[in-house]
């Protein structure tokens, strides 16, 4: 960097330049590499919800991931991937002032019984259990009855400062849930659910669903996976990479020798994680 001047430089003038010259060197180890989608619409056609101050995570983007315990600020990675309920305003704000972004983490396809607002989900609409204590799988087919509790629930991700939101369980058709959903039905569901998040001015992540990725990659502004090494399903995930678009990507068992090249090789932002999703990561 290179500095002209016509007059001479005040000592005090220098000392508050060098001042926040370091001070942008040191945000500069946690600096976002985010833009703005190019494409005016939510699905890149129009008609779309605008985009213009959405923020897009690149692929190259570390993050941490963490939905128990107090939330570790002190990670020095540009984006965290906290739980929306139990975090405050506070919380993001001081991220934030770190220089990080900040997805809110909100389960989308399962009733949790040690949620607020658990009331809001009527008997009929609760499938069986998807295998964690107190869960259970909702109708996504009954997209006009989950709309307006789903939207309340991005409405208090946005209230909160959120940059993003991370929605769980965007495969049920694939799981048994006790409901004859669809692929048709996901599709629909999925949509809904970004075009909310996107009406509310966050981006939003595809969590799973690596069958639909090819039909949702438009939708969604990048994608959240796990064990897709584990499972031999990591190439499914190049849509998004192609797309410029980041594939935030963890494993729980499989070695970091293991599905580190194969996460360089293609693109994804990875690290190990432990299932409890507390503090510790193991990033590539």
């Amino acid at each position: 960097m290179r500095f002209t001047t016509r007059t001479p430089f005040p000592l005090s003038a220098l000392c508050l330049l060098v001042t926040g010259v370091v001070a942008a060197l040191l945000a500069g180890c946690v600096a976002v590499p985010d833009r703005v989608p190019d494409r005016a619409g939510a699905r890149g056609v129009p008609g779309g919800h605008p985009s213009a101050a959405r923020w897009q995570p690149r692929p190259g983007t570390a993050w941490q991931w963490q939905l128990s315990g107090r939330v570790d600020t002190g990670v020095a990675v540009p984006v965290y991937d906290i739980d929306g309920f139990t975090n405050s305003a506070e919380v993001v704000s001081r991220l934030h002032r770190s220089g990080r972004k900040v997805i809110c983490y909100v389960n989308a396809g399962a009733w949790e019984s040690f949620r607020p607002d658990r009331a809001a989900f009527p008997a009929s609409a609760l499938g069986r259990s998807d295998g964690w204590r107190g869960e259970r799988w909702l109708d996504i087919r009954r997209r006009s009855l989950l709309r307006p509790i789903m939207a309340a629930r991005f409405d208090m991700c946005r209230d909160k400062g959120f940059d993003a939101v991370e929605p769980d369980l965007a495969d049920a058709y694939t799981n048994d849930t006790g409901f004859p959903l669809t692929a048709a039905d996901q599709l629909a569901y999925n949509r809904m659910i970004a075009d909310l998040v996107h009406e509310r001015g966050m981006a939003v992540g595809l969590k799973n669903d690596l069958e639909q990725i090819p039909e949702l990659v438009g939708d969604y502004d990048f994608a959240v996976n796990e064990q897709c090494a584990e499972y031999h399903e990591c190439p499914s995930l190049r849509p998004f990479i192609k797309a410029d678009k980041a594939v935030f990507h963890v494993e729980y068992h499989v070695p970091e020798s293991t599905f580190c090249p194969i996460a360089e090789r293609l693109g994804l932002d990875s690290m190990r994680k432990g299932l409890a999703l507390g503090r510790w990561r193991s990033p590539c």
